[in-house]
């Protein structure tokens, strides 16, 4: 898709200091990253980052996290996700979809789904997966994809998964439908293929696209046209959702005043008799402002991971009388 010119040429500075995500519904056809650059040249100069890459014939949601906000890519990055896919059988791909090369063609028999399921019910739970030799993980620095078109010999080393959800949707002669959930690093071309080996014809992705992200399940998308639209109204911080929104699904820690300025100074905290070890929790000062992202440790600490400074004032900080030694 060809964007037009911005409303502005720099539209950061005009809307102020942005800080949010965005949820975008990625178009098939263009990288996670190009998708990314279409809408920092909407918004002009602002930290961005993305929560982990969609494929090229992918489409669907692909938060961004603008300004504070990029402090909790990595948290979602590790998020649950859910995609609808549809796979051909009887053809394998180097790619494991339909952008990469035949690699070989085989009859497809006449499946039941009883026989369909059967074969999906090994690839449910906790499982060992092959990543695509053609995906993103790095080897020495550098993208297995890119390894491959430089001519090496590439070999995806496995990787354990969790695959929550594989449902078989509808079934085709040579086709099927599929709903997949699954944690963070899940391949569903992957999944795809080893379905496809179990049925003894292979099969490969013809169309994927991401439902949700968590938290971010009932969550509206918008596409590049809908930001050039707000962008021309000069409308484009109503794309964004609050930095608060990627954490909601986590239990609220509250602190009052000297914990929430010693948890912004990077200090740990004795841990509230109700707060669980390993649960990562939104700590919220008293006006239920968002401080930190913490995590209660076996020490009976609350440790700060990640300290926000949105924009809005504060309390001042502690005078010396009031701090107090961390734990």
């Amino acid at each position: 898709m060809r964007l037009r010119p911005p409303y502005r040429p720099k539209l950061g500075p005009a809307i102020g200091e942005v800080h949010g995500i965005l949820l975008l519904d990625k178009p098939t056809g263009m990288s996670s990253n190009k998708a990314m650059q279409s809408v920092m040249h909407l918004f002009g100069e602002c930290k961005t980052g993305h929560t982990g890459s969609l494929d090229p014939l992918a489409t669907g949601m692909l938060p961004l996290c603008f300004g504070e906000a990029t402090k909790i890519a990595g948290h979602l990055l590790g998020a649950g996700k859910a995609y609808a896919a549809e796979c051909r059988l009887g053809i394998t791909t180097d790619t494991d979809d339909a952008d990469g090369n035949v690699l070989s063609e085989r009859a497809v028999p006449a499946f039941s789904a009883a026989q369909v399921e059967a074969a999906m019910a090994g690839l449910r739970g906790d499982i060992t997966q092959v990543p695509p030799i053609y995906s993103a993980i790095k080897q020495a620095g550098l993208a297995l994809y890119k390894r491959k078109r430089m001519g090496e010999a590439v070999q995806a080393p496995p990787r354990q998964v969790n695959v929550q959800r594989f449902d078989l949707l509808e079934l085709g002669a040579d086709s099927l439908r599929l709903h997949v959930e699954c944690g963070s690093g899940t391949y569903v071309r992957s999944l795809v293929r080893d379905l496809g080996e179990r049925l003894g014809c292979g099969a490969h992705v013809i169309a994927l696209r991401r439902l949700w992200v968590e938290p971010f399940r009932e969550a509206q998308m918008v596409t590049l046209e809908q930001l050039q639209t707000l962008a021309d109204a000069g409308a484009l911080p109503t794309s964004l959702l609050p930095l608060e929104s990627g954490l909601q699904n986590l239990p609220v820690a509250p602190l009052d005043l000297l914990e929430a300025q010693r948890l912004r100074l990077g200090q740990r905290l004795t841990a509230a008799p109700e707060l669980l070890v390993g649960q990562l929790y939104q700590a919220r000062d008293q006006n239920d402002r968002l401080v930190s992202l913490a995590e209660c440790r076996a020490d009976g600490c609350l440790w700060p991971l990640r300290g926000f400074n949105p924009p809005g004032p504060v309390e001042p900080a502690l005078t010396l009388s009031e701090e107090v030694v961390a734990v």
